[in-house]
């Protein structure tokens, strides 16, 4: 996997300023990794892209009001989260199947949204630094060495948070499983 890197803080820095050449720079130069958040959260390739685009639009017009140049990372996953979660909150409520088709059932489909909610409840509910690393690692698949170059931690220090983050999220599905499993 070729492992690219974001625009620089010095091109963010100058693109909050109102810099009209860096904000095209920022936004051309973060469009694949918008992509790949957009195709890794979201549920169809429609909807990814339509996330990718919604999130490329508030980072032209709102980078201005980014606090800091090293937050951009962090700032786009959300904005592609948020987006994500809301087509499919859409999605859900305009679920269309036609008569005679092999598609899983509205339950089944029920079933599914609840658990993405679930999944994306107990990521968000992590400390900062947790999540951020889970998801570099886990959901956007950065190698563990860059995960913790991006960060500024230690090989051994990232590990450990990957591994108290994906204990946590563990631990948050389980606590809400169905209370009679335990019983079995």
């Amino acid at each position: 996997m070729v492992e690219t890197i974001w625009p620089d803080t010095d091109l963010v820095a100058s693109a909050r300023d109102g810099d009209i050449g860096s904000i095209a720079a920022l936004v051309s130069g973060s469009h694949p990794h918008v992509r790949r958040f957009a195709y890794s959260l979201c549920a169809t390739p429609e909807d990814a892209e339509d996330a990718a685009q919604e999130a490329l639009i508030v980072l032209y017009r709102k980078i201005g009001t980014l606090r800091a140049s090293g937050a951009l990372v962090s700032w786009m996953f959300r904005i592609v989260r948020n987006e994500c979660l809301r087509q499919l909150r859409l999605r859900t409520r305009h679920i269309e199947s036609p008569p005679d088709c092999a598609v899983s059932s509205a339950e089944e489909q029920a079933i599914r949204a609840w658990e993405a909610e679930r999944v994306a409840a107990a990521i968000a509910a992590l400390p900062g630094d947790q999540r951020r690393v889970l998801i570099m690692r886990d959901v956007q698949g950065y190698s563990g060495r860059m995960v913790a170059d991006v960060l500024g931690l230690s090989t051994a220090a990232m590990k450990s948070r990957l591994h108290r983050a994906r204990a946590a999220v563990q631990r948050s599905l389980r606590d809400v499983s169905d209370p009679g499993e335990e019983a079995s």
